[in-house]
This record gives C-alpha cells, structure tokens and sequence, in this order.
C-alpha cells in the first residue's frame, strides 16, 4: 500500500519540476498556475469572457504566452480577438531553441477578429519545441487568447521512443522521484513505448551513472519493443544511506531523434531528503512604498533546492517549518504566514499597508513533498518598514482653505482630469495587486467592505459573487447612464463588495444610520433611520472610508455645468438625499487608517491624482455637500454642518477633571449595555487617540489615557451603534 501511494506521489512532484511538457497539450487558463512548460509574461485575465471563460489578456507591447514542448509538434490550434484592438500587430511565433523566433501567423487590426473568439489552426515546423503568443506592437486594443493546445503529431512507421510512468509521459531530460528504507531493494518500473506503427524499436543498452549510481541496477530491460507496443523496464533501488541519493538512467536504443532518453532520478533513502547544509545570506528589500516592496536575497552555499520564506506583520518570526511538509503560499505556521515557496531568490508580498513593520525569515530546504527536509537553525531574518503616507510635499500647494471662491475649484482641478483606468481592469490591478491577501493552499482571501464576508478564492479572480460597487451610486452621477466616461471607472469610489447581499441590497438608498433594521448581512443592514428613511449602513470599518469616497467624487468631477452635491431628492422613489452630517461624523469616527492611506497611494499610482478628503481630515469641514459651496470657519471636527451629535438612546457623557494634566475620566451613563470606540482628535481633526469600551447600562468610570497628549485644545467622541456625542477637552 505504501508503495502504491509513493507512486501517485511521485508523478504528481515529477510533473511539477519537468521544463518542457509533452505532446499533445492544452490550456484553457482556468487558474493563474500555468501547467509544465507553458509560461507568460505581462498578461492578465479577462475572467468572465473567452470560448471557454476565462481567457488570457494581453494588454501590452511586449505581453507574451510561451510553451515549450518535447518532440515533434502537430497542429498549433487556439481562439483569439481583439478587444478594441486597432493599429497594432500580434504575432504567432515558433523557434528551434527558444531565442530565435520564426513568424508562424501574423495579426494586425484587419485580420484579427474583433469582439468574438474564433479558431484558428497553425502547422509549426517538425523541428520546432517553442511557440509563443506575442504582442509585438499595441498602437491601442486588447488580445485575447483561449482554448490553445498543440497536438501530437501523426505517428509514422519509423520507430519513436516514449517514455512513461504510470502512464504518465516523462520527457527526455526531466526527473523522478523514488524512495526506499536504507539498505531495502525497492523496485520501480519504467514502460519504454514504440510510437511507431511499422518498425521495431531496438535498445542496445540502458546505461546508470551518477555520484550514487551504485545504489540503482537494472532489473530488467527490454531489447527489442514492437512497432505501437511497450516493454518494461525494471530499476532497483536500494539505498545506501539515509537522505538524498542521486543518479541518471541513459536509454540508448535507435530512435533517429531521440537515440539517448535520458531520465534524471532522485532517490530519497528513509523518509527525508538531505538536509541543507546552509542558508541564506544578505537580506535587501527594495522599492517600499507604501502599498509594496520587494523582498531578496542571496541564495545559500552550497545551494539547496529551494527556500521557504514566513511573513509576520509587526513582530519577529520565531516559528519553523516542520520536516515532511510541502507549504504553499498562504499556509499558516503558528503566528507567522507562508509567502513564498520555491527556488527563486525574491518575492513581492500582498496586502501591504502604510508605516507598519513586516518581518521574514528565510529557510533553505532539499527534497520534494512529504520528503522534504528543512534547514530550521539560523534562518535569514530580516525586517522593513513601509512609508507612511507618499503625499508630494507640494501637492496641495495650489489648495487655500481661507479662499472661499478658489477653494473648491481648485481641489477639483487639482483632481480632474487625471489617468482614466479601464472598470474591467479593476480585477487585476486593485483586487490582486491591493485587496487580495493569501490564505492557505495558495488560495486568495477578499474581503466585502460592506459586510466584512471573505471570499476563498484561487487566482484569477473573477466576478461572480462579488461586485464593484459605486460608493457614489451611478445612478447619483449627472453623466448616468454612460459607463465610458473616467467618473464610472474612478478607482477611489469602487469597492469589493457581495453582489447580491450587500451591493444589490444596498441599491442606489443613501448611507446613514439604522435604527430599525429590515435587513442584515453580517456586518452591514438596510432599514430606516431616526427620521424614518431607509438607508445602508456599512459596517464600521468602512464608514469613513464610505464618506471619504463620496466626498472625492462630489469635489473631483463638480464642474459650472455639472453639481456633482450629493442628490436630494436621490430618485423619484426615494424622496431624500444623503446626509451629509452623517458621512463627516464617520469621516472623523473612522478615520483613514493604514489600509486606506496605501490604498490612496497606490491609486494615485494608477490614475495620477488623490483623494484629498484622505491626505486632510479638515477639508470635508469646509464644504457644503448639498449644494457644492463654500463654508467659512468651520469648527474642528466639523461644526454645524457635519458632526451633529446622534443619541436616541439619551445617554450622558461628562470629562472630569477638564482642564486636565495627565489622565482623564470620562463619565459616561446610558440605559443599556454597550460597546462604544471612544476617539480623541486634535484641532486640525488628526486622531491622536483610539480606546474601546464595554459598558453597562447606568453610570460607567472610563480612563482616557491622554497623559501623554502635549497642551493644547482636543475633541473626544463617543461612538457606538446607538450613539455619537461630543466633548471638548482642554489639556495644561
């Protein structure tokens, strides 16, 4: 039994390790884990289109697909079209060795077929073992590319060698894995097949060398193999010492193209491979931002086989890998997280955020699946810290808040116009180069704003149970119904969302407060509000966040012609607008977080402009959102219009002592039981301190921790479900 399952193993890891694939091959991209021997470069997904969704999506000059094969190829066979495509050229190209290319089919804007995937069969050259899929010039235009596959040829009556384990082809050159108890004779067998239909295949010989040749012997071989049929041959393997033990069968026989099938062969001894003898060296990290970095390093020596980096956000890594565990990307190791699994040298993390810490440890391992051995003493360590916000120093240089005729103009010229970015990219660039994190099994996490569901997914993602959700609905924007224009694509007001419990739910209805719930979905709800109305209200987390969108889209695109003030009436079956004392009193309830302000980094990267209402907390104060004007001498946080206090439940709140020099107690008294976030706020409305609270109904005595505030004048809120109060505190 256990041999029997060491060999579905062992084909399983050999077809992982082969470089070339053999004929026939296919792919229909249903995950970003290419099969052995097809590799890309620049591409992405269109996830919901192709013959057979998804498709691959080339984009850009210099985009490509390759696949290199063993043997003689049959017919190149694919779908492809151009998606706007005009003015440029695609190529479809073959090669002896790999640099080389020959042109095999050629597209331009007159050939390539637009808007719907059509077949096409291409005959490459007997000699070829390379076809790649090229974007030699994009003037403008997508290419998508689905359901490729390169047969095998037609078998002819010279004879032609094949090799195979459990019947599984193993190219000439590739590797398998074999193990055996030390000192135990474990047999393998090895089927050498005559693809011929006429003549016989002869062997002359079959041929072990390599530095433990003595450990492998032929059993049996076959001489002869008739024309269509196999032999078997048999390889013993008996172990000398424990760990890695290696060697490299030669099948000489008188195929004309293949005469020497060479088959590589790992042999473990016991139940691991070798330990590595040393680690890696020279930790470096490289282009950190905000959002992103680059971890590297140099490799061991001598070297392993691979490497296995854990990840822990703001503290040192101190767990380890067990011996007989293959980890994936995403796999969990005590408090610490895999990223990254294989032989490469440098890796890029996800889900990155501002001025916080990340910390890796490197380990070098030998050996495949359950026999892989790790080297856990002494690991590479190394730590990095991301900036905090990349706001240019002079980016508001243009912007006066004192102006009351310039102040809103200007922010709105500073934002717009600015790099439109296409709403169908929104998958590739935000979700897996921001919003994904990994989880176990190399699998992606994403994570509903709205509600706070996470959603398991494998890569490339797609639309299927989640949504981009406009903040500002489309429905609000003046430009409704276009989709073509930059205001429907804008990435600061799209979110992931659940489509048909938190985005279809929350429909094109105001955000507010609810009081009295017709609708949950874990951490979001629909119903109405003190005064009646029904609103969405997200979950706490992305109230802020939620404010802070619709603040950008009303100031970026509000143009002489076109009031982009928040709709009141929002339709004619919602007689109400939105609120906007609601939105800045989250505004300042949840301020932007690490998260949010690499979020307006990197999608500054993208579209060349920020989200003013993230980089200063005081501008909402300044602007009248129902109309679009001016505000003179607002209060911080906001006065008047903004931050109107919300207590249905009649609770009382009192700072005792104030003026304060150290501590202060908050005395706080509601009629049930509670759990509140008090926030306190400077005056130019930065948060300074955040502390929650558990509190029962009747009078509660809570420490607020601002000994260490320096003098000055601050704001300390209380917030909860139920409430939102106000007290200004003084400190001497």
């Amino acid at each position: 039994m256990k041999k029997t399952l060491f060999t579905l193993i062992t084909v399983c890891i050999a077809a992982g390790l082969w470089a070339q694939t053999s004929l026939p091959t296919s792919w229909s991209f249903t995950t970003t884990s290419f099969p052995n021997g097809w590799t890309s470069g620049g591409t992405a997904y269109y996830t919901g289109s192709g013959n057979t969704p998804p498709a691959l999506k080339l984009d850009n000059t210099g985009d490509w697909m390759e696949i290199y094969f063993s043997g003689a190829p049959g017919a190149l066979t694919y779908y492809i079209t151009g998606n706007s495509f005009a003015g440029g050229s695609f190529d479809v190209e073959e090669s002896v060795n790999g640099t080389t290319w020959t042109l095999l089919h050629h597209w331009d804007d007159t050939s390539l077929p637009s808007a719907t995937y059509s077949m096409f069969t291409d005959n490459p050259n007997s000699a070829s073992r390379y076809v790649r899929f090229f974007y030699t010039q994009k003037v403008s235009g997508n290419v998508g590319l689905d359901d490729v596959n390169i047969a095998a040829p037609p078998a002819g009556p010279q004879q032609e060698i094949n090799m195979l384990q459990s019947s599984n082809t193993i190219v000439s050159g590739s590797t398998i894995y074999v193990q055996s108890p030390v000192s135990v004779n474990t047999p393998f067998n090895l089927d050498i097949q005559n693809q011929g239909t006429t003549n016989t295949l002869n062997i002359s010989s079959v041929n072990i060398t390599g530095p433990d040749a003595a450990d492998f012997s032929v059993a049996s071989a076959p001489t002869t193999v008739a024309a269509l049929s196999s032999g078997t041959l048999t390889i013993n393997f008996t172990p000398a010492l424990a760990g890695t033990r290696s060697a490299v069968i030669t099948i000489n026989s008188d195929d004309a193209d293949e005469p020497a099938y060479v088959v590589n062969v790992y042999g473990i001894g016991g139940t691991l491979a070798t330990e590595p003898t040393a680690q890696a060296t020279n930790f470096q990290f490289s282009g950190i931002k905000s959002y992103r970095f680059t971890g590297s390093f140099t490799a061991a020596s001598p070297q392993p086989e691979g490497y296995v980096v854990l990840r822990r956000d703001g503290a040192a890594v101190t767990d380890v890998p067990v011996d007989g565990t293959n980890y994936s990307r995403g796999d969990v190791i005590g408090n610490s997280k895999v990223v990254f699994s294989g032989s490469m040298t440098s890796f890029a993390p996800i889900y990155i955020k501002a001025g916080s810490s990340y910390h890796f440890a490197v380990f070098s391992y030998n050996g495949p699946g359950q026999y892989r051995n790790y080297l856990s003493a002494s690991p590479l360590t190394g730590n990095v810290s991301t900036t905090g916000s990349m706001q240019p120093g002079n980016y508001y240089n243009s912007v006066n808040s004192q102006n009351a005729s310039t102040f809103i103009p200007s922010l709105t010229t500073l934002t717009n116009p600015h790099t439109d970015n296409f709403y169908s990219n929104y998958g590739p660039r935000m979700v897996s180069l921001f919003w994904a994190r990994d989880t176990t099994g190399d699998q992606r996490v994403l994570t509903c704003v709205y509600s706070g569901e996470n959603l398991v997914y494998s890569e490339p993602f797609a639309w299927v149970t989640f949504s981009r959700e406009h903040t500002y609905a489309h429905s609000w924007m003046p430009s409704n119904p276009s989709t073509n224009l930059p205001e429907y694509s804008d990435y600061y007001n799209l979110f992931p969302t659940n489509l048909n419990d938190a985005n279809v739910i929350r429909s094109n209805y105001p955000l507010g407060e609810v009081v009295s719930a017709s609708y949950t979905y874990m951490g979001c709800k629909l119903g109405l509000n003190a005064s009646g109305q029904t609103v969405f209200e997200p979950r706490e987390e992305q109230k802020g966040d939620a404010a802070r969108a619709l603040f950008y889209m009303a100031t970026c695109y509000n143009t002489v012609s076109q009031s982009w003030a928040f709709p009141n009436p929002i339709s004619s079956s919602i007689l109400y607008g939105q609120d906007q004392n609601v939105l800045k009193a989250w505004h300042y309830m949840d301020p932007p977080d690490a998260l949010e302000i690499a979020k307006n980094d990197f999608v500054d990267s993208l579209q060349s402009n920020r989200n003013p209402f993230i980089d200063s907390m005081q501008y909402a104060c300044y602007i009248d959102f129902s109309n679009m004007t001016y505000i003179s001498n607002p209060s911080f946080p906001c006065g008047s219009i903004g931050m109107s206090e919300f207590n249905p439940a009649g609770a009382e709140m009192a700072l005792w002592p104030n003026p304060a020099n150290g501590n202060s107690t908050i005395y706080y008294k509601t009629q049930s039981a509670d759990a509140i976030t008090i926030n306190v706020f400077d005056v130019t409305g930065r948060a300074v301190i955040r502390q929650k609270a558990n509190v029962s109904s009747g009078s509660n005595s809570i420490t607020l921790e601002s000994s260490g505030l320096a003098k000055g004048t601050y704001f300390v809120r209380v917030e909860s479900e139920h409430v939102l109060l106000t007290e200004k505190l003084i400190v001497e």
